[in-house]
C-alpha cells in the first residue's frame, strides 16, 4: 500500500473533501461534460469493495470508468485522495434523511430505489462488503458510523435513539442487499419503489417513530 503514496487512513482528509466536493466533468474531458468524475467514483466503488486496497491501480479504475489514467490524477491527485472520497457516506446521507421524521420511512426507501439507478450501484453496502485489510475496513466503517449511524440517532427523538438508527441503517442495508442478491430476475427488480416502500417502510417508521 505505500507504492503510490501515504496509507488511506493517514492519506489528507483535506483533499479527500475537496475531491469529495469537485462539480461535475469540464466540458472537452473524456466521457463528456459531468459524466467523468461519476464514472471514476462509479469504478473506484467498484474496485475498491472488491479488492484489497494494495490490487487497486489507477489504471484499472481508467479502464473500467472509460477515461485515461491521466484524468484521475488530474481530477483526484492519488489513489489515495480518490480512496478517501469514495468512503465518504455524506453525498447519500444528505438525500436519504432529507426528511422529517413523520415522513421519513418512505423516503429512505424511495431514495435509496432512486440512488441505486441513477449510481448504477448502492450507495451503501459498500461498508459490509469491502475486502480490504483491517485498517481499511476499520476506516470504513467509522466514516459509515459517524456520517450515517450517528447522523440518524442524532435527529431521533424518544429512548434508544442510538440503538434504532442501527436498527435502521442495518435495515436499509438489508434492502440494498436483498435487491442485489436477486437480481436482474428477481421480483424486488420487477416491483415498482412506490410498492416497495409500501411494503418495507412501515417497519422502517416504527423505528424512527420510537417507543
Amino acid at each position: 500500500m505505500t507504492s503510490t503514496g501515504d496509507s488511506p487512513t493517514t492519506a489528507s482528509a483535506t483533499a479527500g473533501e475537496q475531491s469529495g466536493t469537485e462539480a461535475g466533468g469540464e466540458p472537452g474531458t473524456e466521457a463528456g461534460a459531468g459524466t467523468g468524475r461519476e464514472a471514476i467514483v462509479r469504478a473506484a466503488r467498484r474496485a475498491f469493495t472488491l479488492r484489497p486496497y494494495a490490487e487497486v491501480t489507477m489504471r484499472g479504475i481508467a479502464a473500467d470508468a472509460g477515461v485515461s489514467p491521466s484524468l484521475i490524477v488530474k481530477r483526484f491527485g492519488s489513489k489515495e485522495a480518490l480512496f478517501n472520497t469514495v468512503v465518504d457516506f455524506r453525498a447519500a446521507a444528505d438525500e436519504l434523511f432529507a426528511a422529517a421524521p413523520p415522513a421519513l420511512g418512505r423516503h429512505l426507501v424511495l431514495t435509496m430505489v432512486e440512488l441505486r439507478d441513477r449510481f448504477r450501484g448502492d450507495p451503501l453496502l459498500r461498508v459490509v462488503f469491502s475486502l480490504g485489510i483491517e485498517d481499511e475496513r476499520t476506516l470504513l466503517r467509522a466514516r459509515f458510523r459517524e456520517q450515517v449511524t450517528d447522523r440518524l440517532a442524532a435527529a431521533l427523538s424518544g429512548t434508544d435513539a442510538q440503538l434504532r438508527a442501527e436498527l435502521i441503517a442495518g435495515q436499509l442495508l438489508g434492502l440494498g442487499a436483498t435487491l442485489s442478491l436477486h437480481r436482474p430476475d428477481g421480483a424486488g427488480s420487477h416491483t415498482g419503489a412506490d410498492r416497495l416502500a409500501d411494503l418495507y417502510a412501515p417497519g422502517l417508521q416504527r423505528l424512527i417513530d420510537g417507543p
